[in-house]
């Protein structure tokens, strides 16, 4: 098969850490051409949606200073050339990213298979899709106006406010009813009362990890990865200094999972990425989910083989 995915800059891939990464390999090992082309690369020339794509392979130097791949010269494929196109772009989730996903989505009309649905990583924002399984979350409210969230802080006393587009933690923030510095955070996460933002209850269960449960293919890995905050914490994010600990999924992840999996792969989002604190759905994540390495490297399920068996599964039942 040939495979092409999208990506960042390969020099700034993680080898150790990254999914994308991960996939790569698994392709390579079982004989699948890849190939990796950039944001920029995708473009809509004679009315095809094409990639400046270059092949890729690895090296025997992976961890290590030298650089692990190798790729050749780059040249203008259709898509749909593609046996599957896997959209691994990491946000920011600005305009420019919004633009790949129209032509991504015109892609698809054409021929090509992408991974995820385009139309999907559009509808799912990371932070809001929860309000769609709300049987599952915390106390929540959804805002650009401050005294709205100042009643929502009096009720419940401690809560989380965070961006609608942040990513790895950053500009989350803990506010306790007598804190005093609620007046510069409401102004800056809203931007004086522009900018819609969500507060949730504060989940004390955070203590024992920030669970990312990946569903791939809408069935659940066994196994969640819980990102352990740092002393002095409140984010379990690995990007502000999370530890990770694998666990085997509770009973009430399990259910979660369950739920959430088969309606999500059919609106064309074979991996995802849920994020649980105790018993509650915190994110669902569609953009790039990550963790893949991690629950391998702790429990020796090769979960990037798990992926490459569903899309591998997919193309021989014809992407039906």
């Amino acid at each position: 098969m040939k495979l092409a995915f999208i990506v960042d800059q390969l020099d700034s891939i993680k080898t150790g850490k990254d999914s994308s990464y991960a996939m790569i390999r698994e392709a390579i090992a079982r004989d699948h051409r890849v190939y990796v082309l950039y944001q920029h690369d995708i473009i809509l020339i004679n009315n095809i949606v094409t990639g400046f794509s270059r092949t890729l392979s690895l090296t025997d130097t992976p961890h290590t200073n030298g650089r692990w791949y190798q790729t050749g010269d780059i040249a203008a494929m259709p898509l749909h050339a593609f046996e599957a196109v896997l959209m691994r772009k990491d946000p920011p989730f600005d305009m420019e990213y919004v633009y790949s996903t129209y032509l991504l989505e015109l892609a698809q009309a054409q021929g090509a298979w992408v991974i995820n649905s385009p139309k999907a990583i559009r509808d799912h924002n990371e932070k809001l899709a929860i309000a769609q399984f709300s049987q599952f979350t915390a106390p929540t409210l959804v805002t650009s106006q401050p005294h709205l969230i100042r009643e929502f802080l009096s009720k419940h006393q401690d809560i989380v406010l965070k961006p609608l587009d942040g990513m790895g933690g950053a500009s989350v923030f803990r506010v306790h009813g007598a804190d005093h510095n609620l007046s510069v955070i409401l102004e800056t996460l809203t931007h004086y009362g522009t900018c819609t933002i969500m507060a949730q209850r504060f989940i004390p269960e955070i203590e024992q990890g920030d669970k990312r449960i990946l569903l791939i293919a809408g069935k659940a890995v066994p196994y969640a990865l819980a990102r352990i905050p740092k002393p002095g914490e409140t984010r379990g994010n690995l990007a502000a200094g999370g530890t990770g600990k694998v666990q085997p999924l509770s009973e009430r992840d399990r259910t979660i999972a369950a739920t959430l999996g088969p309606e999500l792969l059919k609106r064309g989002l074979l991996l995802v990425g849920l994020d649980v604190i105790g018993d509650y759905l915190t994110e669902i994540n569609v953009t790039s989910p990550t963790g893949m390495q991690e629950i391998t490297q702790q429990t020796g399920l090769n979960v990037a083989a798990l992926m490459l068996d569903a899309i591998e599964k997919t193309i021989e039942s014809g992407k039906s």
